[in-house]
């Protein structure tokens, strides 16, 4: 009997830790456009039922506890925002190069929204594919047009060829235009560089006779992989020039190489890998700080013979190098219905976030995708709100971007239950108050700023009004402090005692 409940006791600590409230963690789920995936729901939308989709979804994943949004903005060299570079994209119109109707920019629209809620938004694009299929008809004014010897066909597919410097370029000038137009977060890519082999050799002979930089025809992967290598390069280095707050984030296949191949691979069997079948040199980007996060696909569940979720998340673990390391885990397999047990389980995605929060070096995860969660999910969504994500967390902060902390607030006015305040004005942008953490606490508890549970709002607003909700008028002690928009965060305000 004792030893029972010593088990017992144990195993609810272990729960506690495990299930305990990070005040910071990156929250995120990928809403992907290409095909009409997770948004717009149908290619032809009216304005206003886009408009509704978008709200609908972030209210969704807010309620969730959700602090990102990762938006495909470019799946095939088309825009969902307002470009002189490229077409309006055909899964938001139907038509390639027609815009919304009646005008507005969806880009526009998902940042302000996301911002309203305090959410993060990443704007995710693909480097390299122009068309899902080569009979897909392209809008006159594509660059296709203009430069079709940037373009190969590979499979059913077009792509832009990574050997180009031109193409290279071109893609760099995608990116900077965002950054310097959109108020975005991030820019990210997912794990699409050269694409997945097939049969047939990738046809860039031309491209590697003309720019091959002293490789050898043996030498042709590796020169491949220095071509991705100059792109990301270049990428991180024209988003912090125009904006070094932006983040730059990677979301790779699960498997950077096999243990098989070099024994600083992971211990897995899979078919294909990062290095050696998309060219993409992974480790190196986060270890030469191009890249601010690594968000690896681990698409599969807790004990899989080829490619272990837990095996896979520890090996990620050694390669952050300083940088961040969130997990992106597939909400999309769970079914009562799917044929591999695992997935039937109501607890293999609460397992994997217990994993993932045991682990330091990993401080967060993303979902894919969003559709999924409007299904049944085997009461997935009530572990979040109910559970994992009970309680409000931060973006980790990136301190090799930002590490000042903000200056605190500089004035605070309290009449009755409503409260305003304002922060100091400085015309650094990364210095500008963000957000603010409202901390509140019956009087007399002890406080502690680290932990989330003291957390009762983060806004944007700068002021509050409080409900009255005891008769007895309960005390209570607000705290205030300033985050900028990396997250640092300012000292507190001195206590202040409300009546509720």
């Amino acid at each position: 009997m004792r030893k029972f409940l010593f088990l017992f006791t144990c195993c609810s600590i272990l729960s506690v830790i495990l299930c305990a409230q990070p005040k910071y963690e990156f929250r995120a789920v990928w809403v992907a456009t290409v095909v009409n995936i997770d948004w717009p729901s149908k290619p032809g939308l009216s304005t206003e039922a886009q408009k509704r989709e978008i709200t609908d979804i972030l209210n969704l994943h807010e309620s969730l506890g959700m602090n990102a949004i990762i938006l495909q903005i470019r799946p095939a060299a088309d825009a969902f925002y307002h470009s002189e570079l490229e077409p309006w994209s055909r899964y938001l119109t139907g038509t390639q190069g027609q815009a919304p109707q009646p005008y507005y920019d969806p880009l526009s629209f998902w940042i302000s929204e996301c911002h309203k809620r305090g959410m993060e938004l990443h704007a995710w694009l693909n480097p390299y594919r122009v068309a899902q299929k080569f009979t897909d008809p392209l809008s006159t004014t594509h660059i296709a047009f203009k430069h079709p010897d940037w373009i190969l066909k590979y499979g059913e597919r077009l792509y832009f060829d990574p050997g180009l410097p031109q193409a290279r370029n071109f893609v760099t000038r995608v990116v900077q235009d965002i950054v310097k137009r959109y108020d975005v977060d991030a820019i990210h890519f997912d794990d699409y560089f050269y694409p997945y082999p097939l049969k047939e050799e990738f046809p860039d002979s031309t491209s590697f006779k003309l720019y091959n930089r002293g490789f050898t025809a043996e030498q042709k992967a590796d020169w491949r992989r220095e071509n991705v290598d100059i792109t990301i390069k270049m990428l991180n280095d024209s988003i912090k020039a125009i904006k070094p707050w932006v983040k730059f984030g990677i979301s790779p296949f699960g498997v950077w190489r096999n243990k098989s191949d070099d024994p600083r691979g992971s211990d897995t069997k899979a078919g294909s890998t990062n290095y050696d079948h998309l060219y993409a040199n992974i480790i190196k980007w986060q270890k030469e700080g191009w890249i601010d996060y690594t968000l690896p696909q681990l698409y599969w569940h807790i004990g899989h013979p080829a490619v272990d979720f837990k095996l896979l998340a520890n090996w990620w673990k050694n390669h952050a190098y300083g940088r961040a390391m969130y997990i992106g885990q597939a909400p999309y397999k769970v079914s009562a219905k799917s044929s591999t047990p695992e997935w039937t389980e109501a607890d293999q995605l609460p397992k994997q976030i217990q994993i993932l929060r045991a682990i330091p070096e990993i401080q967060g995860s993303s979902f894919y995708s969003s559709k999924w969660f409007k299904g049944d999910l085997l009461n997935f969504q009530d572990s979040l709100r109910l559970n994992y994500y009970k309680s409000k967390a931060l973006v980790p902060p990136m301190p090799w971007i930002d590490s000042k902390a903000p200056a605190p607030l500089v004035r605070i006015k309290k009449s009755g239950r409503k409260l305003k305040w304002s922060p100091a004005c400085t015309e650094n942008e990364m210095d500008k108050a963000w957000q603010y953490i409202l901390y509140l606490t019956e009087a007399g508890e002890d406080f502690d700023k680290n932990s989330s549970e003291n957390i009762y709002e983060i806004t944007k607003e700068q002021s509050i009004k409080f409900d009255r909700i005891n008769r007895k008028k309960k005390k209570y002690e607000l705290r205030i402090s300033v985050l900028d928009r990396l997250n640092n965060e300012s000292a507190l305000s001195a206590p202040i005692k409300i009546k509720r």
